[in-house]
């Protein structure tokens, strides 16, 4: 993709509130300005006391502006385009960073990487994966999520399930028995369409596998394929049946998340982030909720698992750049800080002497799902390029809405990804 046609994409971005769109917020002395998508109760919270502790130990006052999570994806590359951006921002590591780095909006940190030896704090693995682009280092990554199969405790064992399925051929036995009980197995809030790409995600991992995905991701593969037919017809399956609650496309991941807890619906295909937002309305890990892995469909495809890093950059016009450094390591060197923005965002520390004591018996778990896993990879709107992630996330509210239309669906998604990655 150009240079110029990733600006035009910048400038053509989807009308966003005013706030998103205003001139540049400029920092004063010792003061760092930033912006993030974290805005819900526990979370924006949890950030005031953590900034808090940053100026008690530095002197340096954090300027904060959170945004709302959706209206963030498109107001900051409007920000990028007029280079009004903060200071620093919170993103998601992949492939959306990479595309604000082509648009020469970020700064590298490499030398603030070195000098505070952050090989020895951050994962390795972490750190290949999502902070390296273009061979150099961009973006500190706060924290990380896992996604598997949340489910109501209660239900399951009501109806009479008391082990977690490994197989496809397993799974779809214990659909049946929860649907026979009068419980509808899956929950699924579409309503702004990226939860549903878990659900091709792993579909596409579990069968074709992780080398396949990233050909997908890549433009290498196309959504015609025969690799994605088969991953969308095992999932059409599952609607047919009637597993899937009716309408996903109306309600949010909350909403969703709500169903289960509630108990009208057994489980939902979630990040680790739903532990937060059960944690935070009472729910007790372990007890009232725990997780499966998605389950194994073909033998001898490697264990990938989906999930997203969430991360800091600094922008490349950044009016405090040196305060800015400081944050960022602060926010990922402080061990204290990595636990405490676990524990209200459900969310796995990148940093490597957090103890596990810290976390809570599911997101333990989790943890060792992923050190168990042939791969961890990015969820799909992170691993392609932008333009291209909206053309998939609209085939999935399509088929949510009529899976009977798939090969229409795959068909249109074929032709219009091929023309973003060509633009």
């Amino acid at each position: 993709m150009s240079m110029l046609s990733r600006r035009n994409l910048l400038m053509t971005a989807i009308a966003v509130p005013a706030l998103m769109t205003a001139g540049p917020t400029l920092a004063a002395d010792g003061e760092v300005t930033i912006s993030h998508y974290f805005t819900g109760e526990l979370g924006l919270g949890g950030l005031k006391e953590i900034f808090a502790e940053f100026q008690d130990e530095t002197g340096i006052a954090v300027k904060d502006s959170p945004i709302g999570h959706e209206d963030f994806k498109t107001g900051i590359l409007v920000r990028a385009a007029g280079n009004n951006l903060p200071d620093v921002f919170s993103y998601w590591a992949g492939a959306r960073t990479q595309f604000v780095i082509d648009s020469d909006s970020l700064r590298p940190i490499d030398d603030m990487w070195n000098a505070n030896g952050l090989d020895d704090v951050v994962a390795k693995s972490v750190a290949d994966g999502a902070t390296l682009y273009d061979g150099k280092r961009y973006l500190v990554p706060f924290g990380y999520h896992y996604a598997g199969m949340f489910y109501n405790t209660a239900v399951l064992e009501e109806a009479g399930i008391t082990e977690m399925p490994e197989s496809w051929d397993d799974f779809l036995a214990m659909c049946e028995t929860l649907k026979s009980n009068g419980v509808t197995p899956i929950a699924l809030g579409s309503k702004n369409r990226w939860p549903a790409q878990f659900w091709f995600d792993y579909l596409i991992l579990r069968t074709a596998g992780p080398d396949y995905r990233a050909k997908l991701m890549d433009g290498s593969a196309s959504y015609d394929d025969d690799e994605v037919k088969k991953a969308m017809a095992m999932w059409k399956e599952l609607i047919d049946k009637g597993y899937f609650v009716d309408n996903a496309n109306a309600d949010t991941w909350t909403d969703a998340s709500d169903k289960v807890a509630r108990g009208d619906a057994a489980m939902t295909l979630m990040g680790t982030w739903i532990t937060g937002y059960w944690n935070g309305i009472g729910l007790e890990p372990g007890g009232d909720y725990d997780f499966f892995e998605f389950p194994q469909v073909e033998t001898g495809v490697p264990n990938a698992v989906v999930g997203p890093v969430d991360g800091l950059v600094i922008s490349a016009n950044a009016a405090n750049p040196e305060d800015a450094e400081k944050l960022l390591n602060f926010m990922i060197s402080d061990t204290d800080v990595q636990a405490k923005w676990a524990g209200i965002q459900g969310a796995l520390s990148a940093n490597v002497n957090v103890d596990d004591s810290a976390y809570t018996p599911v997101m333990q778990h989790a943890l060792k799902a992923v050190a168990g896993a042939d791969a961890f990879v990015f969820n799909y709107d992170l691993s392609t390029p932008p333009p291209v992630a909206e053309v998939g996330l609209s085939m999935f509210a399509r088929f949510m809405d009529d899976p009977s239309k798939v090969d229409d669906i795959l068909a249109q998604a074929s032709e219009d990804a091929e023309k973003a990655f060509a633009e």
